[in-house]
């Protein structure tokens, strides 16, 4: 027997995702929910008058999941088709019913229905891990409301934010895209049973013609799936255009979670903020002192991995040739399952980075300091004029103390000396700098939105899902 070592192994398996996740997209799950599907189809066959027994339908609930994957093997090998395949391995198990399974339907009646089923599932999970991360990003936010801190545009300094407000636009865009998850799972159907071009032509003849049966037929088959409905009209498949919709909810998932992810390795660099970083974890080979942002950086990766799958579903919903083609079997197979554990694996980082964050008030501090005089400047000449200064000759006092002041920080390294110079100017005498220079005064509504959000955003959220909070995040390797 090879050695487990000598072939390949998929990383989001083995090192990335929940167990959770992996179970769900595993070759177990999907084939015992394809033989629920055909036991789902014979008793709603049998139900409208079909000739399906009782003991038939028993025979098949009892090896829904006593599957022989080797015999499915061996059928493929000689069928050279996995739905066949199964067909057989599962009369094999139930002999009495082998001549009704799979009776009237197409190879998508269980693939495609399987695949809703499993999507829907799937969704649920990464609802639940977006309402967890919410949750975390809030409690920071609540702890750091009123912490001010510099603000960015461009990458460069601007108008002071807290900490905690900036942990609001992280969680922010999350709330979003559990719109867009919550969207997509009202509005997931089944395929029902539609028939090999979507027609449900052979449905229409196994009941004589009879169309109420068949439109009964696809009602019962979708409530014993547990689908209120089932897609108006299909070709074939269930509309591609489902699984493109699918993975931009994914993308977006992973979009905010690498921007949230970036901007943490940009405080990381800045000294401001860190990733929870444990006893004996090991930042360089070569460099012993190093804290480096690893798992922000493994959230960026993975969710460009999530990113680059959108394009598939999009070229293959693009490229379905009227009641559809066969090219998009191998390509669904990799990207359906692969976006949500990567998807998945993000979460994890994301809930687990976001519940230890470690924050360094004094170097946010001192950024801050360093950078505030310039921008107190319109401040400080609405100070100096309200207390008898000539606006215009103020202006021009504190465009060249600036410049002069940007000059020592920029040409020669040091630090910021712009309010020394203000102090003393015999201009601005009378203006009470330190009350000027307040950080405090420059976050506007910051704290207050923290709350306001929290409160009105975040809180419901927290009660529509109550099972999701808590639990622990915990990064395998």
């Amino acid at each position: 027997m090879p050695d487990k070592h000598d072939r390949y192994e998929n990383p989001l398996i083995t090192r990335y995702s929940s167990p959770r996740m992996s179970e769900l997209w595993s070759p177990q799950r999907k084939f015992s929910t394809w033989r629920r599907l055909w036991v789902a189809l014979a008793e709603a066959e049998s139900e409208l008058g079909l000739p399906i027994s009782a003991e038939q339908i028993e025979q098949l609930e009892a090896r829904v999941d006593d599957i022989d994957f080797d015999a499915v093997r061996r059928y493929e090998e000689r069928l050279r088709h996995d739905v066949m395949a199964h067909v057989h391995a599962y009369g094999d198990a139930a002999p009495k019913a082998k001549a009704i399974i799979h009776l009237g339907a197409t190879s998508c009646f269980v693939t495609d229905n399987a695949d809703v089923i499993l999507l829907r599932e799937a969704l649920a999970m990464i609802r639940d891990r977006v309402v967890a991360v919410i949750d975390r990003l809030a409690d920071f936010a609540a702890e750091y409301r009123d912490l001010p801190c510099l603000g960015f545009t461009h990458l460069q300094p601007a108008q002071p934010t807290t900490v905690g407000k900036r942990a609001c636009l992280w969680a922010y865009d999350l709330v979003l895209d559990l719109a867009e998850i919550e969207h997509r799972l009202a509005a997931l159907k089944a395929r029902g049973p539609k028939g090999t071009t979507g027609t449900q032509a052979s449905f229409l003849r196994l009941f004589d013609g009879d169309h109420e049966k068949v439109r009964r037929l696809e009602r019962l088959v979708c409530e014993k799936i547990g689908f209120d409905d089932s897609y108006a009209v299909t070709g074939q498949t269930y509309p591609r255009k489902i699984d493109s919709q699918v993975l931009g909810v994914l993308s977006g998932v992973a979009q905010s979670a690498h921007k949230a992810a970036t901007d943490l390795r940009i405080l990381a660099h800045r000294k401001e903020l860190e990733e929870p970083f444990e006893k004996e974890q090991i930042g360089s080979s070569a460099m012993a002192y190093k804290r480096n942002p690893m798992r922000s950086e493994r959230i960026c990766s993975l969710a460009r991995f999530v990113i680059s799958l959108e394009s598939s579903p999009a070229a293959t919903l693009s490229t379905q040739w009227f009641e559809r083609t066969l090219d998009d079997s191998a390509n669904r197979r990799l990207v359906l399952p692969q976006a949500f554990l990567a998807t998945d694996a993000v979460l994890i980082l994301y809930q687990n980075v976001a519940s230890g964050l470690v924050v360094y008030p004094k170097l946010i501090a001192a950024h801050l300091e360093a950078e505030l005089p310039f921008m107190a400047t319109e401040d400080i000449l609405m100070a100096a004029v309200a207390a008898g200064g000539d606006r215009q000759a103020l202006h021009e006092r504190i465009r060249r103390h600036s410049q002069a002041a940007a000059a020592v920080v920029k040409q020669e390294g040091g630090h910021n000396d712009l309010l020394e110079r203000l102090s003393g100017d015999e201009a601005f005498a009378r203006v009470d700098l330190a009350a000027v220079l307040d950080p405090a005064q420059f976050v506007g509504r910051a704290p207050q939105q923290v709350d306001e959000f929290i409160a009105e955003v975040v809180d419901p959220i927290r009660a529509k899902y109550p099972d999701a909070l808590g639990g622990e995040a915990k990064v395998e390797v």
